[in-house]
């Protein structure tokens, strides 16, 4: 099959590219050959390659320049969703798009389950659903996969920053009030091939639909942070000597962050056959050592 990734640059689009050529030939784009606000360019290029899947690994993340970015936020992430999803639907192609946990207002206390209702605080949650919307709405054969808290080795990420930060301040002051679960790209990469197998193999389009992946346990932002200082190869480097846990109140924001955001990954275990391991253990297994 013929599979058209956009966003091959960004954390989970670098990951596909290693995950999804065993399942077929892979035109993969960057932002540097196609602008998803480009309507036109979009449709053109989807008309071009006919992909019998699309995966849109592509997003507008900047989470609070998007309070001041809302029109080009949207265009990303709420109005180029739907265009690929009527694409998908005129070639009778699957489409594989990544939302966010951002959808949720964070006023829950237990895992948010795909039926719960989306209420966006902030403009990049507004357009992420928008994106979900429109998909749905488009008729096409989806697999919406909301991700959360997204970290790799590369890009910009809490990780890396937290990494950089500790071997030049002795001390973080580090939000300990907001909750959800860090998930490695290289996780969601490997899952995303795993489901497509399971979906194209199957041949259900019942199949379709929204689904959360997310690796199991929660934290705060301070208790990742004391996980990748931990799990750091090098902590030599480090100068950090203090981890100190703040509320969100005391590090302000243009854009507000749901307090609760952990989401719950039973239906897509369950329905694709999928194992998913703690969160910290992914982290591990990123930053352990390479052999010798």
């Amino acid at each position: 099959m013929k599979i058209l990734l956009l966003g091959k640059n960004g954390q989970i689009g670098w990951e596909l590219q290693r995950t999804l050529p065993p399942l077929g030939q892979v035109v993969a784009l960057g932002r540097d050959s196609l602008d998803l606000a480009d309507a036109k360019a979009l449709r053109r290029t989807v008309r071009e390659v006919k992909p019998d899947i699309i995966v849109n690994a592509a997003a507008y993340t900047a989470v609070d320049r998007a309070e001041a970015e809302a029109a080009l936020a949207m265009a990303v992430n709420g109005i180029a969703p739907g265009i690929l999803a009527e694409e998908a639907a005129r070639l009778k192609a699957l489409l594989v798009h990544y939302s966010t946990d951002y959808v949720f207002d964070g006023t829950g206390t237990t895992p948010y389950r795909e039926e719960d209702r989306p209420n966006p605080l902030n403009v990049y949650g507004e357009s992420k659903l928008a994106g979900e919307e429109a998909i749905r709405e488009s008729g096409a054969d989806h697999l919406i996969f909301r991700t959360s808290w997204v970290y790799g080795l590369r890009g910009k990420n809490f990780l890396l920053t937290m990494l950089r930060l500790a071997r030049e301040q002795e001390e973080l002051r580090i939000v300990n009030d907001q909750v959800g679960t860090p998930n490695w790209c290289g996780m969601a990469a490997e899952a995303t091939a795993l489901a497509l197998r399971e979906y194209w193999g199957r041949g259900d389009s019942s199949l379709s639909g929204t689904y959360h992946l997310s690796a199991e346990g929660e934290a705060s932002w301070y208790d990742f942070a004391r996980a990748i200082l931990s799990a750091d190869p090098h902590k030599e480097e480090q100068v950090c000597r203090k981890i100190i846990p703040i509320k969100t109140a005391q590090y302000p924001t243009p854009a507000r962050r749901p307090l609760y955001s952990v989401l719950d990954n039973h239906k897509i275990k369950s329905t694709f056959n999928l194992k998913m391991e703690r969160w910290d253990r992914y982290l591990e297994q990123l930053l352990r050592p390479a052999p010798r």
